[in-house]
C-alpha cells in the first residue's frame, strides 16, 4: 500500500498543502521552521491517534490551540489517499474539532470507488464517535448484491472509527488501513549500543545492537550485507567483526588501518555508529510501508551521501515508501527532479512546491546541473529565509 496523496489543513504551518502524486522517494527540503518536521509529525500524530485516541495526541502536542493553525479554529483537517491492495485509490479523510472544550472527531471517513465510473462509496463515515460502515465490503459491488450497512455508537467520540473497525477481517481495507499506520516508522535516530535483544529499530533507533543480534541470528545473509557495507562506507574501516559473548551478547568489533588491534562498538564515533542503524533499517528483511528519516546526514562524511541517496531508493524500490527531509547540498545531487518537494513560507504559512514542476530547474537539471548545487545558489524559489 502506498500513498499517492495528502491534504493537511490547520495543521500547524500547514494551513492548506496538498502533497500530489507521491514517489515512492519523496525528498523534502527548507529553511528551518517551514515545515519539515512539522509533515513528519503529521504522520506521528496518525500512529499516536490510532495506538490511543485523538485527544491524547492533541494533548501530546500542547492542546487544541497550539497545534491548529494561527488565526484558525480549525477543525484540524487530515486526507490521505492510498492504494489498497485491490488496486483501488481510496480516501481516509480526518477532521478533528472541540466540542464542549473536549478534542473529538468531527469526522471520519473512509471512501473508495467500487467500479471503475462508480460513484465513491462511504465505507466508514463517522461523525462524533457515532457512524455507520458497509459490512459486505468482500462481495459489495458484485452484480447483484445490495450494500449492508450497519449502525455503530463508539464508547469515545475521540477514538477513531478505523481502531475498532480494523480489528475485523470483514472490513478489509479498514484493515490494511489501519495496519499500514501502525507499520509507519518515523525517524528520530540517536543511536546507541546498549546490549539486549530486539527484532525491529525503535524510532529513535536506541537499541541498534539489539537489532542487529536479532538479524544475526535470525536473518545472516540481511546481517553479512550491513557488513559488507560497512566497510565499504565508512572511511577508514576495512572490516567489521561479529561476535558472541559468553552471555550471548553480540559484540561489534571494527578494523582500521590505523590500528593493529579491532576495537569494540562503544569506542567508534557517533557517525559510525550512525550508518550502522541506517544500515540495519534498510537492510531488515521486511520493509516498513513508510519510512520517514530526518536530516540522515547528521554527522555523516558528505561524500557517503550520494550513496544512501541510493540506499533509500533501494529500499524504496522493495516496496517500502520513503520520506526523508534534508538539509544537504550533498544528500540533494543524489536526487531526482520528480523526487524532490521544497517548502517556502509566505505570511507566516507553508506552501509546497515540486521541483518537477519549475521550468528553469527542469533546463537546468536536463542541462546537467545538480539539484543541490541549485539549491545552494538559491533557485529554489522560497526556500531562503534571507
Amino acid at each position: 500500500m502506498r500513498i499517492k496523496n495528502i491534504k493537511i489543513e490547520n495543521y500547524r504551518v500547514f494551513r492548506s498543502v496538498k502533497f500530489e502524486d507521491l514517489p515512492q522517494l519523496s525528498i523534502f527540503v527548507g529553511a528551518n521552521g517551514s515545515g519539515k518536521s512539522t509533515l513528519f509529525d503529521v504522520f506521528t500524530f496518525l500512529k499516536d491517534a490510532l495506538t490511543h485516541n485523538v485527544a491524547a495526541a492533541v494533548t501530546r502536542r500542547g492542546g487544541f490551540r497550539e497545534l491548529v493553525s494561527r488565526g484558525s479554529e480549525g477543525p484540524i483537517g487530515i486526507t490521505v489517499q492510498f492504494r489498497e491492495s485491490g488496486g483501488h485509490l481510496a480516501t481516509y479523510l480526518l477532521r478533528i474539532a472541540t466540542e464542549n472544550g473536549r478534542v473529538v472527531v468531527s469526522r471520519e471517513v473512509l471512501r473508495y470507488r467500487r467500479g471503475r465510473y462508480g460513484r465513491p462509496r462511504h465505507f466508514v463515515d463517522f461523525s462524533g464517535g457515532e457512524g455507520s460502515a458497509i459490512t459486505n465490503e468482500s462481495v459489495y459491488g458484485q452484480a447483484g448484491v445490495e450494500e449492508e450497512r450497519e449502525d455503530f455508537k463508539l464508547d469515545n467520540p475521540s477514538v477513531l472509527a478505523i481502531k475498532g473497525l480494523g480489528q475485523f477481517q470483514r472490513f478489509r481495507v479498514v484493515s490494511e488501513f489501519r495496519s499500514m499506520i501502525e507499520n509507519w516508522h518515523v525517524s528520530d535516530s540517536r543511536p546507541s549500543v546498549k546490549a539486549g535483544y530486539a527484532e525491529h529499530l525503535s524510532t529513535r533507533g536506541d537499541h541498534v545492537a539489539q537489532v542487529a543480534q536479532y538479524l544475526y541470528q535470525h536473518h545472516p545473509e540481511c546481517f553479512d550485507r550491513v557488513l559488507q557495507a560497512m566497510s565499504a562506507r565508512v572511511p577508514g574501516v576495512n572490516g567489521v567483526e561479529a561476535r558472541l559473548t559468553e552471555d550471548g551478547r553480540l559484540m561489534l568489533r571494527f578494523k582500521d588501518h590505523a590500528f593493529q588491534d579491532p576495537f569494540v562498538a562503544r569506542f567508534v564515533s557517533d557517525g559510525t555508529i550512525r550508518m550502522f542503524a541506517y544500515l540495519i533499517l534498510l537492510y531488515a528483511p521486511k520493509t516498513h510501508p513508510l519510512l520517514a528519516v530526518e536530516e540522515p546526514e547528521h554527522k555523516l562524511y558528505p561524500d557517503l551521501l550520494l550513496e544512501l541517496v541510493e540506499e533509500f531508493r533501494d529500499y524504496a524500490r522493495r516496496g517500502g515508501q520513503v520520506f526523508v527531509s534534508t538539509h544537504s547540498p550533498f544528500f540533494l545531487n543524489g536526487a531526482g527532479l520528480n523526487e524532490v518537494y521544497w517548502f517556502a513560507k509566505e505570511h507566516g504559512f507553508t506552501n509546497v512546491r515540486r521541483a518537477s514542476t519549475d521550468r528553469l530547474l527542469k533546463k537546468l537539471v536536463d542541462e546537467g546541473d545538480k539539484l543541490g548545487t541549485l539549491w545552494r545558489q538559491g533557485l529554489f524559489e522560497g526556500a531562503d529565509p534571507r
